[in-house]
């Protein structure tokens, strides 16, 4: 076997890796005898000579074989899942997750906090009182068979190599590395165990992959990664141009969830992702025969209530109230300062800067800028408006939820220079295309 050096060496010199040599380099990493400098070295290398579809197959392989693997053989239905890389309001999981499993799939869904500008379904779920996001392993599948569905944060047994080297990653700037994504997003699905899936790769300017060429590239490669790993995969791209729901924030998104499930209303972009990758979802676990049926079936899970009490379920099952849905407004508590930041002259809303909205969340206390800071999960912004949108002069462009005035009006200076009032636009799509 090859030593570390040697491998980053080869790597560096544009030579295609054997698997025996990524799995060593791979184990070394999850073992400790590869050094953080050499992590980052070997990373930068793959950024500048890419890998190619065998080389990020193995390396996938390797970082899900250094943990934990779940296993579902007694499920009486299909098990899956569905990533997202990423938004500003993109609160999908906590709809999908729950609508999916009313049609008869197993979702055991691990999620991620947020990262820079976007939201993270863990965050969100810790504005339920008493949820627990990191539930025991007995706990976390008993949840899964009987509700249907769990979701938990990423436990160090899951994949522990591709929490090593993203931590780097992060640092060396190879974050984008298109085979490091892939390796990185397949290897914790794969540990799942799952059936199938539905990949949300978003594009725009709220976008890690602003380019829908790029977006495109990225969708490609995780599906043919997938089919070589022996996972039926598809992907969808989205739009990332403005936030994706009605509400940004973690409690606010948790509320906007609980009214889309109860048959309240539904943000048309955020129901159109929605039923587009849950019917994919449903065709890959072999539950529906075609999208009008898949849409059917999605659909009857909402208007009869079974979604809404599979979601209520799964709170309960993880420490959460069991009357979180009947009585939401006792769980999530509104923030103390509650305004509408207005237009400021008549026009049409021309671009949104969703990067920097989802950035001024972050400034009012809804993420995080260091690791260790403390989230208010009680602010955020509500009723945005969208591109396209028509406007007078005092309109309400979105509604600002701060911790106090001063909160306030700092986020209302960046939202007035990250939404653009000025000449017609056409509406922008959700969903762009379909790659499988």
């Amino acid at each position: 076997m090859l030593p570390p050096r040697e491998i980053i060496k080869a790597k560096r010199d544009g030579r295609e890796l054997t698997v025996d040599e990524i799995r060593g380099f791979i184990d070394g990493v999850a073992g400790g005898q590869v050094s953080d400098a050499q992590i980052g070295a070997f990373a930068m290398a793959v950024c500048f000579q890419n890998m190619s579809m065998a080389e990020q197959t193995a390396l996938t392989l390797a970082m899900r074989d250094t943990g934990h693997r779940l296993s579902w053989p007694d499920l009486d239905g299909p098990v899956l899942d569905k990533h997202s890389t990423g938004g500003v309001g993109d609160l999908v999981s906590l709809i999908l997750a729950p609508v999916l499993a009313a049609c008869g799939a197993y979702i055991p869904m691990i999620t991620g906090r947020g990262l820079g500008h976007t939201g993270g379904t863990v965050d969100k779920l810790e504005s339920i009182p008493g949820f627990n996001t990191h539930p025991s392993e007995y706990t976390f599948n008993e949840t899964v068979r009987k509700a249907g569905l769990a979701m938990t944060a990423q436990g160090g047994n899951l994949a522990p190599a591709d929490g090593r080297i993203y931590a780097i990653r992060d640092v060396t700037a190879t974050v984008d590395s298109i085979p490091l994504i892939v390796a990185s997003i397949l290897s914790k699905k794969l540990a799942e165990g799952l059936d199938g899936l539905v990949l949300d790769i978003k594009t725009g300017n709220g976008a890690f992959m602003c380019e829908r060429n790029r977006a495109r590239d990225l969708a490609s490669n995780l599906i043919e990664v997938a089919a070589l790993a022996g996972l039926p995969c598809a992907a969808l791209i989205t739009d990332m141009n403005q936030p994706l729901a009605r509400n940004a924030g973690n409690g606010l998104e948790i509320m906007e969830a609980i009214e889309f499930l109860g048959n309240g209303y539904r943000q048309p972009r955020l129901e159109d992702v929605i039923m587009s990758l849950g019917s994919e979802m449903l065709l890959l676990g072999g539950l529906a025969e075609d999208q009008k049926t898949a849409r059917s079936m999605l659909n009857m899970t909402l208007e009869t209530g079974m979604a809404a009490e599979s979601f209520a379920l799964m709170v309960s099952m993880q420490g959460g109230p069991a009357d979180l849905l009947d009585n939401p407004e006792k769980y999530l508590p509104p923030a103390p300062v509650v305004r509408p930041l207005t237009a400021p002259v008549d026009g049409c809303v021309e671009f949104m800067d969703t990067r920097e909205i989802g950035l001024s969340i972050v400034t009012l206390g809804g993420g995080r800028a260091a690791v260790d800071d403390i989230i208010d999960h009680r602010v955020g912004l509500s009723g945005f408006c969208l591109v396209g949108d028509k406007l007078k002069k005092g309109d309400p462009l979105v509604t600002i939820h701060a911790a106090d005035e001063t909160a306030w009006q700092a986020a209302a200076q960046v939202l007035s220079e990250a939404i653009v009032i000025g000449r017609t636009k056409d509406a922008l799509p959700a969903v762009y295309e379909q790659i499988s």
